[in-house]
């Protein structure tokens, strides 16, 4: 077995929901320790969700702000969204958001990586896919409501946002864990050798 996360699940003695959101809820479990000992953990449970690092041909990421409320912060983000529909393909509602949000639609896609946001209080996984020969999109645009319809724009080159990652200016983790995997890849093997944009993802199977 090489250097890598494995699937373990150890015995829940009792479980409940205690609240159920409109996409999200929280559940509370009585967890058995390897000592015997019975641990109370409270999560959030999450459909999961998809981010889109669109890199267009002068090696800009397409970037957008936006409020979150949790924060209190305007944050500049990448493209992303949840998973509406269990086994939804995530390629697909990737190409959904970065069309919803941003107007921009790509040809190539890759997955860059493959994350657990807070894996202590949340069970959500994102994938987060890698987008070039952008370009704007075909018919009506999305209309954008709630913190969506205060969304700003922008196209930053890629080591712009690696120096203010670095420098704890940037906190999204979407962004973070999406320029700096790419900056790896391509200072590494190159993004030709990234998974393709229908690898596996075994936190979220899904339907080709």
């Amino acid at each position: 077995m090489g250097f890598q996360d494995t699937p373990e699940e150890w015995h829940v003695t009792e479980s409940a929901t205690p609240f159920r959101g409109k996409k999200t809820s929280v559940r509370s479990d009585d967890v058995e320790m390897p000592d015997g000992t019975v641990a109370h953990r409270d999560y959030q449970v999450h459909p999961g969700s998809v981010a889109v690092l669109a890199l267009d041909d002068e090696g800009r990421v397409l970037v957008l702000r936006q409020y979150r409320h949790p924060v209190r912060h305007k944050l500049w983000e990448i493209p992303a969204g949840l998973l509406d529909v269990p086994g939804e393909n995530p390629l697909h509602a990737a190409q959904r958001e970065l069309y919803e949000e941003a107007y921009v639609k790509a040809e190539d896609w890759r997955v860059l990586a493959d994350i657990y946001t807070s894996p202590g209080g949340s069970d959500e996984a994102v994938r987060i896919f890698l987008a070039r020969d952008v370009s704007e999109a075909e018919g009506e645009r999305f209309e954008v409501s709630e913190e969506e319809a205060d969304m700003e724009l922008a196209r930053v080159p890629l080591q712009d946002l690696v120096r203010q990652v670095l420098a704890g200016e940037l906190h999204n983790s979407c962004l973070v864990v999406g320029v700096l995997a790419l900056t790896a890849a391509l200072a590494g093997d190159g993004v030709d050798a990234l998974r393709p944009a229908d690898a596996p993802w075994p936190a979220r199977p899904f339907e080709a």
